[in-house]
């Protein structure tokens, strides 16, 4: 049995205590059914941060198409982690950021980059301490884990990590919530960045990110973050519940074993350029716009007014028919390897989806949510 009293002590999940503290606190709750927790979002009358739905077991068919995800992906992870590794290095180089470089990660999507993004910056010789850290859509980000942080590291080294951008909706609660507590701009690391929101990324591209499509045994064994008053005190960090189901079919640690040793064979290859965009102007870029532009256009055709039931992107859409009631799937294309995962999905639930590229704008894949009230 888990003690759901107060507690705040970093662990490690799945992964090694060298790769990440998860500043979490591990907690039971009953599971809420899928339909149960819709209806209770959509209607207002919970936030999705108080429930959780027990995670389902990806079969073997969608684990395949996961290895073969990672297999085509590894060297351009590797590629790109590197080239984010060597740009937060010529940051401390030239000062502006200190020697002390402090990755927070963003749970779960953020973990597996972090911890890669750690052992790169260690493999480069700079001081560098990883974090999981969690943050809610319209509660943000857990300040009890941030002052701990802050605590024990230089602030004006934190970055935080996520895997990718959908919409830029938690980008924009972690401007909001971290501006509001500590008058500090946020720096913002993701690998894909399609909406151009992130401050340093791998690419803008919406591309098949393999630990994007799966969920607690790609990050550590932990679930999404909880928020709920029953579990988690004012004094706590954020809940999580420790997912030792999946425990048989981990690939966490394998998976960042094996990039981490491509990092390192790739020392003296081509080297990529990470893409760093000047957030601080506060003015819209061109990916900003078109994907304001695709989600607006998507309300519009399914007639909904709430932006939450669109959700952008391969890894976004993928976890909504995963974890959500899923009305529809647009995809860019049928016949694109790294939208298989999807599809399958798709076709496993007979969730109805459609060939839409003239929809999707800079994203290969957009799910809509279900109105069920």
């Amino acid at each position: 049995m888990l003690d759901n009293s107060s507690t705040r002590v970093p662990f490690s999940g799945s992964y090694t205590k060298d790769d990440v503290d998860f500043l979490l606190k591990p907690v039971q709750m009953r599971p809420t059914g899928i339909d149960e927790k819709e209806a209770a979002i959509q209607s207002g009358r919970r936030h999705y941060s108080e429930m959780i739905s027990e995670e389902a077991r990806p079969d073997q068919r969608y684990l395949s198409i996961f290895e073969d995800a990672w297999q085509r992906g590894r060297e351009r992870i590797a590629a790109e982690v590197m080239a984010i590794a060597r740009e937060i290095r010529a940051g401390v180089e030239e000062g502006s950021l200190p020697a002390q470089v402090t990755l927070c990660s963003l749970v779960r999507a953020g973990a597996p980059l972090g911890v890669l993004l750690h052992r790169a910056l260690r493999d480069l010789g700079v001081d560098s301490a990883h974090f999981g850290i969690s943050i809610i859509r319209d509660r943000g980000i857990d300040m009890n884990a941030m002052r701990y942080v802050m605590g024990k590291r230089d602030p004006d080294g934190i970055l935080f990590v996520d895997g990718w951008t959908g919409k830029g909706a938690i980008t924009r609660e972690l401007r909001h919530t971290w501006t509001e507590n500590t008058g500090r701009r946020p720096v913002l690391v993701v690998l894909a960045d399609p909406c151009g929101v992130a401050d340093i990324a791998g690419s803008n591209d919406d591309w098949l990110i393999p630990s994007g499509i799966l969920g607690a045994n790609i990050s550590g064994l932990i679930s999404r973050s909880i928020l709920n008053a029953d579990v988690v005190g004012e004094n706590d960090f954020h809940g999580c519940i420790p997912v030792d189901h999946l425990q048989d079919i981990d690939y966490s640690a394998r998976f960042v074993d094996d990039i981490h040793g491509l990092m390192r064979q790739q020392q003296g290859a081509a080297l990529a350029e990470a893409v760093c965009q000047d957030q601080s102007s506060g003015t819209s870029n061109a990916l900003t716009l078109d994907s304001a532009s695709a989600v607006t256009r998507i309300m519009e055709i399914f007639q909904t007014e709430n932006p939450n039931r669109v959700k952008p992107g391969i890894a976004e859409a993928t976890r909504a028919v995963l974890r959500r009631k899923p009305l529809h799937v647009l995809v860019s294309s049928e016949a694109d390897p790294d939208l298989q995962a999807l599809i399958h999905l798709c076709k496993e639930g007979g969730v109805d989806y459609s060939v839409r590229p003239d929809l999707t704008g800079p994203y290969r894949a957009v799910t809509v949510i279900s109105k069920v009230c």
